[in-house]
């Protein structure tokens, strides 16, 4: 059923949003948005986060797909557009982290599925909304990167090499929308509390004392990096394309 918004507010897509982290962007840009469109490739935690969204007094579909098929990316984003109207804010948000491993014990199919997920995911996304906000000559799009896209770490050859990926699709997609009202810019989280980190120091056995050794005191909160994605989704980053915004109280700082 078509239920087209009528507002001068933006509707969003989050991808990912099933998780810590796209559930914690979804709610803030509920405050801002018409509508909040969450895709996830698991359906109940994508239900979950439109139901609460809704709760926040937001309209939401949630929709179940895989961010790496071409298929269902097209299918996903035609859809949000045919119900709840042109897409203005796409948080590009979706992604794994893989496994900790030496380079040389890497598994093969992970690699992939991290290329596919981590990078054709947010290849296809800029492909498909970008074909739909072209047109028009404004949105704002924020892909999730991570501070792994600007430094290496020991053991994540998958996720890191994924992720400075993300940085350079980010670059990419701003230089081709110069001259238009359309912004892409990447947010670069630091270790959130969330079950990709819990899983990642799981793994390596160390918990929280890489974050010790750093100019971080503790882990992040999703919501920290939310407020950062709302902002450059927004009007008062108008003059803001192309960067890489770093949010880790300090951990990357040389």
């Amino acid at each position: 059923m078509k239920v087209m918004i009528e507002t001068d507010r933006p509707v969003a897509l989050v991808t990912g949003g099933g998780g810590d982290l796209g559930r914690a962007i979804a709610l803030r840009l509920a405050r801002t948005c018409a509508a909040v469109a969450i895709v996830d490739i698991d359906e109940r935690s994508a239900d979950a986060t439109a139901r609460l969204v809704e709760a926040a007094g937001c309209k939401s579909v949630a929709i179940r797909a895989d961010v790496s098929s071409p298929h269902e990316t097209a299918a996903f984003v035609d859809a949000v557009e045919g119900t709840l109207g042109p897409i203005g804010i796409f948080a590009n948000n979706a992604g794994i982290e893989g496994v900790v491993a030496p380079l040389h014990e890497y598994p093969d199919e992970i690699f992939d599925r991290l290329l596919a997920v981590n990078v054709k995911g947010v290849f296809l996304g800029l492909k498909h909304v970008l074909a739909k906000m072209t047109p028009r000559g404004r949105g704002a799009i924020v892909n999730t990167a991570s501070t792994s896209a600007i430094r290496g770490r020991a053991g994540l050859a998958g996720y890191v090499a994924s992720k400075h990926a993300v940085l350079g699709l980010t670059r990419t997609a701003a230089l081709e929308v110069v001259g238009t009202r359309i912004r892409v810019n990447a947010v670069l989280p630091g270790p959130i509390e969330s079950r990709m980190i819990r899983n990642l120091d799981d793994q390596a056995g160390r918990n929280a004392s890489g974050l010790r050794r750093s100019g971080s005191a503790r882990y992040g909160k999703p919501e920290n990096i939310a407020d950062v994605v709302a902002f450059l989704a927004s009007d008062d980053a108008s003059h803001v394309n192309g960067a890489a915004w770093v949010v880790d109280a300090g951990m990357t700082v040389p």
